[in-house]
């Protein structure tokens, strides 16, 4: 493994990162306040409690899950699509590095990137509500599985994308209303009964209610089911990723 380009690649985007440090934390931040403005103070005023959880403290998982979805899509993307607009990514593939460690670097890159603004946003949520952790580990697991699985498929829309407008077509049209239909500021539970039903067939379901069981134990499906869920989320991407570079699909182009 060569661990000297992993963390070049690394480090570079990273260094993106954090040349705009304070609108990468500025913006989450505001965003998060202006959710519980809307949400916990608008809506919260009349939905006392969700499954006896506080309604503000109920809607921070489905926050953060939100922000680490659309973070690590975009991130992951952006980074690996510039190099190829720019068509410095030829130099990465004449390089002495395998796939393995340029996916290592720019999800690695994206996924800690998704992580550090979710944990801002979990600081941030702190002043409004009272948020315990029932099962800090498993809250750090499912954190981290999301983060890098949507990594990874936001590495996937980056080598696919033909321009900027592609780039973000399918966060903007597909992932965020998945997020606002998957349970992020309501439980299932609350649903008709025919939409109970068609909202199982939404994957981010289970990664917001996995995460909000491990802070409150309540949660909209088994949660066991929602680590096989990211599990095999995590499994699809990597395999489609290695296809695209054995077929060198959007990569000769």
């Amino acid at each position: 493994m060569n661990w000297l380009a992993i963390r070049s690649i690394y480090r570079t985007e990273m260094a993106r990162f954090f040349r705009t440090l304070s609108q990468s934390i500025i913006s989450p931040v505001l965003s998060t306040v202006l959710y519980f403005v809307v949400f916990g103070a608008a809506i919260g005023g009349r939905i006392d409690t969700v499954n006896g959880i506080e309604y503000g403290a109920f809607i921070v998982p489905g926050l953060v899950m939100l922000t680490v979805l659309q973070n690590s899509l975009s991130n992951a993307s952006f980074g690996i699509y510039f190099p190829k607009f720019t068509g410095t990514i030829f130099e990465l593939f004449t390089a002495p590095i395998s796939y393995i460690e340029i996916v290592i670097g720019y999800v690695g890159a994206a996924a800690t990137k998704s992580l550090f603004i979710a944990i801002i946003i979990l600081i941030t949520a702190n002043f409004f509500v009272d948020l315990p952790v029932a099962h800090p580990v498993w809250a750090a697991a499912f954190l981290i599985l999301t983060a890098i699985s949507f990594s990874l498929m936001g590495f996937i829309i980056g080598i696919w994308a033909g321009n900027f407008e592609q780039l973000q077509i399918f966060p903007l049209l597909i992932v965020t209303p998945l997020v606002f239909l998957g349970g992020a500021f309501y439980s299932a539970d609350m649903l008709p009964g025919v939409w109970q039903i068609v909202v199982k067939f939404n994957p981010v379901l289970y990664l917001i209610s996995g995460f909000r069981w491990s802070f409150f134990e309540v949660a909209d499906v088994p949660v066991a089911v929602s680590l096989g869920a990211i599990s095999l989320f995590l499994a699809l991407c990597l395999g489609f990723i290695a296809w695209i570079f054995k077929t060198g699909w959007r990569l000769k182009q």
